[in-house]
């Protein structure tokens, strides 16, 4: 649950500012590809919401008295589960980036799409804790990023280009 408010609570200013300051526009006229770069600010965002918070994790396991073996787990579905919810987020942010108030907007467009990832997340901890294996929902968040790398920076290369467009 962290780290699906932390993600949508900073989702809405991965954008923002390129737009505000007309630097979005120069990003998509430059020669480089969009995807390349679009996938360039979802992993800085990625890097600070989602991996800080996973490896501040441990520290939230032991406070909260889980188990030792389900530590790697949590640490691991996490870092799959987190950059999955950034890549989704960034869909969000670049269909509302021409929007002033569209950080409700995109908790209401995305938050579908996050539970599948809260779940297998929360489920492979789950297992982990009581001893069975987690291997198949770790597998699962792992088949989610990659589908997630491999088609959310086109969507939001095209989201960017609706909404500067607009």
């Amino acid at each position: 649950i962290i780290a699906l408010l932390a993600n949508l609570l900073t989702s809405d200013a991965v954008f923002r500012s390129d737009f505000d300051d007309g630097s979005l526009e120069q990003l998509l006229l430059a020669p480089q590809p969009l995807y390349l770069s679009v996938l360039a600010y979802v992993g800085a965002h990625w890097l600070i919401t989602g991996v800080t918070l996973a490896l501040v994790s441990p520290l939230f396991a032991l406070m909260l008295n889980l188990p030792a073996a389900a530590i790697p787990v949590l640490m691991a579905s996490l870092l799959l589960g987190t950059a999955v919810l950034s890549l989704l987020g960034g869909i969000g942010a670049a269909l509302t980036v021409g929007l002033r108030r569209g950080g409700m907007l995109i908790s209401l467009l995305i938050l579908p799409l996050y539970m599948p990832v809260l779940i297998f997340g929360s489920g492979a901890v789950q297992a982990a804790a009581t001893g069975f294996p987690a291997g198949p929902y770790i597998a699962l968040l792992g088949a989610m990023l990659s589908l997630a790398v491999a088609l959310a920076p086109l969507a939001i290369s095209a989201g960017l280009r609706i909404s500067v467009d607009a």
